[in-house]
């Protein structure tokens, strides 16, 4: 191969002390600079801080009470380094901190308000609408306590129940129960200001016409869309004329589902889960065309067939590895292990509570936990080596189990 040749002359001219010179002026102009961090309002990692913030510090501003449910509009806290709301996508949730009667609790409720609100750097804000609920707990305390000033802080916008376009059809039709209207409620909300580019059809189940929670907003939102958002009322305990009457089902979402492909979103209770699940099938949707949201604490696992009769209501002993410190606290059967934690005073992590955001992954030393099938969102890996989402883990022997607390 030819050496390659080049011109050698304008090298020769060249010597070392110009360069030398660049030292002490790169040196004068460090020594004038402030000894300050240099950053970027475009820094990646300052804009993933802004939008995924491990803790949001707000106040309750306004407090609108809807009977059996109540909309508590949340501001920043300034005082406690909180300055705006992250922006969220259309029907995500936040996890709420609570503390009640000394137990701490993280509780998950949808953003019920539209993401537009949260954009911007001034007078951002969310709307959750919490309605009471059977057997009631956190939700009551909730009604029974917030007010007008009081502090509350949360968790970053989280959860991946919102409109996908690489996942869902153009055309979404929404299956919502009782408090289950909120995320539809902020996708509407989107559609209708134009954040959001797919049609929806929300078929609405109450029991009856005046227990319709959100009903006018909701139809405002509609008649704002252009035709985009159509919201039908589905009462299952009164015959009304205007209103559909009964449950929802294959044959209702028949009827209003657009012509050609479409998408099944669900949020309500788990048993409305069960059911509609079974009638998607039934219209022969493939299983990417359906989905439902989380559905929180899972109830009555004693009504499951394979659940473990004999330990519903036996005392076990729950040994919490925290750091290298232990705490041993009574688990019934039929409770789950993050309650018990809770109820013991233990700030265990958690979010979703329906075993599937991984947050509370924790690993079983020792004993033998119940899983429900349809609660079960752990990993392979997870399974294979003994991790546990003890939000979804029911004892069936004394238990022995490292939790691995987050910072914020």
């Amino acid at each position: 191969m030819a050496k390659y040749k080049y011109d050698k002359k304008g090298l020769k001219g060249l010597t070392p002390f110009p360069f030398l010179g660049e030292v002490k002026t790169r040196t004068k102009h460090i020594e004038a600079a402030p000894a300050t961090i240099p950053n970027s309002w475009f820094n990646p990692n300052e804009l993933a801080k802004r939008l995924h913030p491990a803790v949001q510090h707000c106040k309750i501003a306004k407090v609108i009470d809807h009977g059996d449910a109540k909309s508590f509009t949340l501001v920043p806290n300034t005082e406690k380094g909180t300055t705006e709301m992250a922006y969220f996508r259309a029907s995500q949730y936040v996890s709420v901190s609570l503390n009640i009667d000394g137990a701490p609790v993280n509780k998950p409720y949808t953003i019920r308000s539209n993401p537009k609100d949260a954009l911007g750097r001034e007078n951002t804000s969310y709307t959750l609408t919490i309605k009471l609920t059977k057997p009631s707990y956190a939700s009551k305390w909730i009604l029974e306590n917030w007010k007008e000033g009081d502090e509350v802080d949360i968790s970053g916008p989280l959860g991946d129940f919102y409109y996908q376009n690489l996942k869902d059809a153009k055309s979404v039709v929404a299956l919502a129960g009782g408090s289950g209207i909120t995320p539809f409620y902020s996708m509407a909300a989107a559609i209708a200001d134009g954040i959001e580019d797919f049609d929806m059809t929300i078929l609405y189940g109450s029991r009856t016409s005046d227990g319709i929670l959100l009903k006018d907003e909701i139809e405002a939102l509609a008649a704002r869309s252009g035709g985009r958002v159509k919201v039908i009322h589905v009462l299952s305990h009164e015959e009304k004329e205007g209103f559909e009457h009964g449950f929802i089902n294959a044959g209702l979402i028949k009827k209003y589902a657009p012509e050609g492909d479409y998408s099944v979103f669900m949020c309500g209770p788990k048993a409305m889960y069960d059911f509609c699940i079974g009638e998607c099938k039934k219209l022969g949707l493939k299983k990417r065309r359906y989905r439902a949201e989380m559905s929180g604490d899972y109830m009555n696992v004693q009504k499951n067939a394979d659940f473990p009769k004999a330990t519903d209501g036996k005392e076990f002993k729950l040994t919490v590895d925290i750091r290298g410190e232990k705490q041993t606290v009574s688990c019934l059967g039929g409770e789950t292990l993050l309650w018990a934690m809770e109820k013991a005073g233990i700030k265990a992590p958690s979010h979703c509570r329906s075993g599937e955001c991984g947050w509370c992954h924790s690993k079983l030393v020792s004993g033998e936990v119940y899983i429900p099938e349809d609660a079960d969102g752990r990993r392979l890996a997870d399974k294979k080596f003994g991790w546990i989402h003890p939000c979804a883990s029911f004892p069936m022997s004394d238990i022995e189990l490292c939790v691995f607390p987050t910072q914020e």
